[in-house]
């Protein structure tokens, strides 16, 4: 038998990317392209749905070129995925009839509003897992509806179909054979209830969003389908799909209660593997499904969101001229021993947990005549290792049992000094692996378990090897101390955009 090969779609924010993974877990060629970012007013984030398929389909290709494979040698894609933009199409042309609205984007804070004011949130919550917040599609989707009438006539006569970049790439995967989403994904729509893990009917009718439109939701490890070959160029099962963040905790192997993951992409994700009954979170985190739900019975996760990461380091290179490539900021940084009380809060598109503030917006604070840019670039390490060591701290007092270390990924992971800063602040290790492309393993173990290329997650679970270990220096008092400083700060910028 010819060695099983996976396609792992890893479709995210900024760019579009793809690796072959052997059975050993080895990545064995990737390809990316980067799309265009659109702001066409503050606050608002667009994408191009047919750019984001366009350099998926090039990913694609260049994973496929750089492992001297041909699509036919392929037993299995996996894909992984932005959550919460949302892509509205055409069912008979597939065309998108609106620009895919984005996670980060802030226009239906006021619909939230509304709805809060009417008092549904406690009853969202306890369907959802979720805080009533523009962060999530269901309500991007009320807004598509709402400013165009045509399209909410379209909808309710069935001629559109709506979905999370998951749904978006499997329908141009399967030249429109398949409608369908996975559970991940659907649980970060505020219309899907974690409990009965179906689309809930009185949430879709709340935000007025017709059923019609929605595809049909169905666990991480299952069959999504198969590719058309004149899309792909042969016809190969779609196995695996989750959420880009539960797909990065499976990708750790965080596959026991407790077991936590970090993810430092354009935002910061922290999520603990809860076990087979959802917590109550008392300390404003999000409940959501994970990506082990199966057969075998559900599975969920406690997640706390960062909007703002790896965006503020691009912000200082792009906006600020601060340095020229993004990894210079650790030896700017590393330059000055502190930031000689320099804070940012980078609420640029208003903080997630676990304030939840939509109207929030970014500053630099504590800065003197004697403040340098060492000191800016210091003080964003600072920002991104405190806003999760905050969420690692809410997580234990949510938790049965407090994170005993935490697992590293995403691009700011190889970041040394912000790795030992995370280290400092969370009071818990940090653990690097060797393979940080966790969020596209995450697919590939999802596909390759549904394939039957990998009989059981501990099997998958040898598969990870840790790369470094950073362990805390800093002692309580401090800590304690630099939390407070940062509460502090977060504060100054809360409620910065309300109305009115």
């Amino acid at each position: 038998m010819p060695e099983p090969y996976i396609l792992a779609i890893d479709q995210g924010t900024t760019s579009s990317r793809a690796l072959v993974v052997d059975a050993r877990g080895a990545v064995l060629g990737v390809g990316q392209h980067e799309f265009r970012q659109y702001y066409p007013r503050p606050g608002w984030v667009e994408h191009n749905p047919l750019e984001i398929w366009a350099t998926t389909h090039q990913a694609m290709a260049g994973a496929l070129a750089a492992a001297g494979l041909e699509p036919r040698r392929i037993a299995a894609i996996g894909v992984t995925n932005q959550r919460e933009t949302i892509v509205l199409w055409d069912r008979r042309t597939g065309t998108p009839v609106a620009p895919a609205i984005v996670w980060q984007d802030r226009r239906s804070a006021e619909i939230c509003d509304q709805v809060r004011d009417a008092g549904f949130e406690p009853g969202i919550t306890e369907a959802t897992g979720l805080k009533l917040d523009p962060y999530f599609s269901g309500t991007k989707l009320t807004w598509m509806l709402r400013e165009n009438p045509e399209l909410r006539a379209r909808a309710q006569a069935g001629e559109l179909a709506a979905g999370t970049i998951d749904s978006w790439i499997i329908w141009k995967l399967t030249n429109g054979a398949r409608h369908v989403t996975d559970y991940t994904n659907a649980c970060r729509t505020l219309l899907f209830n974690i409990h009965t893990g179906r689309w809930d009917d009185n949430l879709c009718g709340l935000l007025g969003i017709p059923a019609a439109l929605l595809p049909e939701p169905q666990p991480s490890q299952s069959s999504f389908g198969t590719t058309d070959p004149r899309i792909f160029g042969a016809a190969v099962p779609i196995t695996g799909v989750a959420g880009d963040q539960q797909s990065a905790l499976f990708g750790q192997a965080c596959f026991d209660e407790g077991q936590a993951k970090n993810t430092y992409g354009t935002g910061c994700f922290l999520l603990a593997n809860a076990g087979p009954q959802p917590p109550k979170s008392e300390n404003r985190l999000l409940v959501s499904i994970g990506a082990g739900a199966g057969p075998a019975g559900p599975e969920y996760v406690l997640e706390g969101s960062v909007f703002v990461a790896g965006a503020l380091v691009q912000w200082l290179r792009d906006d600020l001229g601060l340095f020229g490539r993004g990894d210079d900021i650790a030896t700017l940084a590393a330059s000055v021993p502190d930031s000689d009380g320099v804070m940012i809060v980078p609420a640029f598109t208003g903080l997630g947990a676990p304030d939840w503030d939509p109207y929030a917006r970014g500053a630099i604070l504590g800065l003197t005549r004697g403040s340098s840019k060492a000191h800016i670039a210091r003080a964003a390490l600072d920002a991104i290792a405190l806003s999760s060591a905050e969420l690692v701290g809410a997580m234990n007092r949510d938790l049965p049992r407090p994170i005993q270390e935490l697992r590293v990924d995403g691009g700011g992971a190889g970041n040394d000094l912000m790795m030992q800063l995370q280290a400092d602040y969370a009071g818990v290790p940090v653990v690097r692996p060797k393979q940080t492309e966790t969020t596209a393993m995450g697919a590939a173990f999802l596909a390759g378990l549904g394939r039957g290329i990998w009989q059981s997650e501990d099997e998958v679970a040898s598969l990870w090897r840790a790369e470094r270990t950073f362990t805390p220096r800093m002692g309580p008092a401090q800590r304690a101390e630099a939390l407070k400083a940062w509460r502090k700060a977060v504060g100054r910028t809360l409620g910065w955009a309300s109305p009115g």
